[in-house]
């Protein structure tokens, strides 16, 4: 019988292992051993396996034989894994074998979708409870108040405003999401995308006064992508530094290309976003374009922001196969820099640095 689990076994690409009648782990395989520990065959299982929930199931199942599932955790040095672990009877060989399935990225998932829920929630709550008090004030001791009415009014448009940019960014989150692997296939000139943008954000920039110095060069960069969703993206941009860099009072746009650029190893075109307001702490940089994260909350807030902005960022540019590089130093101002491929280059591996 040893013979054929260890043949059994070893033709398993995951974590098994068998228990027999005499309640011992009569085979494993590397594989097995590598998750619960060198040594385990011929060990009494209670001992090897030592979690409550999977002990009471293996119990179960010698009680009637009946298959069932349980749950292993462990952790491989670096972060914490979930099995999920199957137990079927073998009648012939009068012996139980667990199998023992990698579900972390499925628990990481759900708990991805749990924290979405719970921002998304948490983002909602606040304009909706202020939006409900006022509602409540203006029906009884602001009825008959012109000028209270006038300036709950004005706040509960502000609150309802920043609801819709709320809904309205998730959205977009969820679109560039789903068009995230699909190439772009358009032609489009990056330069007059940029151009463009900084037109549109001239009034916010002048009512701010902040100056904007575009340095775009010549000639103009045409490359294969999405123009609404790249207008999207330095529009993010460039308006972020306007709001949250505005004591720099000024700000710099500038496009250059490289025959191999060295992040891309490719032919690569680089758009970087400077300013010189106070910048951004280090321990905040890794985190950015993670949805609703933001460096100051209150600020943010304050200035409109969902908190879904360099999300939607990323994604864009992962979907143009490019990279999304943050620099800053408290005090100096930071830097963005968009990096994005030029036809003739190959795809480069997506990330942020």
């Amino acid at each position: 019988m040893n013979r054929i689990l260890e043949d059994l076994l070893m033709a398993m690409p995951l974590p098994a292992l068998v228990i027999d009648e005499a309640e011992r782990i009569a085979a494993a395989n590397s594989e097995a051993c590598t998750l619960i520990g060198q040594g385990i065959v011929g060990r009494n299982y209670v001992t090897m396996l030592r979690q409550p929930a999977l002990l009471d199931t293996i119990e179960a199942v010698l009680r009637d034989n009946r298959p069932r599932v349980s749950q292993y955790l462990a952790n491989d040095g670096v972060q914490d894994t979930t099995f999920k672990v199957t137990l079927r009877v073998m009648p012939e060989l009068r012996a139980m074998m667990l199998c023992f399935i990698d579900v972390t990225h499925l628990e990481q998932a759900g708990q991805m979708r749990r924290d979405f829920v719970a921002n998304v929630s948490h983002e909602l709550r606040t304009p909706l409870t202020a939006l409900m008090g006022f509602i409540e004030t203006l029906r009884g001791p602001a009825r008959d108040d012109p000028e209270a009415r006038d300036r709950f009014l004005s706040i509960m448009e502000d609150e309802a405003g920043r609801m819709n940019r709320l809904v309205g960014d998730l959205l977009s989150l969820s679109r560039v999401e789903g068009d995230e692997r699909v190439r772009p296939r358009d032609q489009v000139n990056l330069t007059d995308i940029i151009s463009s943008v900084l037109r549109t954000l001239k009034p916010l920039a002048d009512e701010a006064e902040v100056s904007l110095e575009a340095d775009l060069g010549e000639p103009a960069i045409e490359l294969t992508g999405d123009a609404d969703q790249l207008m999207q993206v330095f529009t993010n941009l460039i308006e972020n530094a306007i709001k949250y860099g505005a004591s720099g009072k000024r700000i710099i746009v500038r496009l250059s290309q490289a025959d191999r650029d060295s992040a891309l190893r490719a032919p690569g075109v680089r758009i970087q976003v400077i300013d010189f307001g106070p910048g951004i702490d280090a321990i905040h940089l890794p985190r950015l374009t993670e949805r609703f994260y933001r460096a100051d909350s209150h600020r943010s807030r304050a200035l409109g922001g969902t908190g879904l902005g360099l999300a939607i960022v990323k994604h864009i540019i992962n979907r143009h196969r490019g990279r999304l590089r943050v620099e800053s130093t408290l005090g100096q101002g930071a830097q963005f820099t968009v990096v994005l491929p030029l036809p003739g280059g190959p795809s480069p591996v997506n990330n942020i640095d």
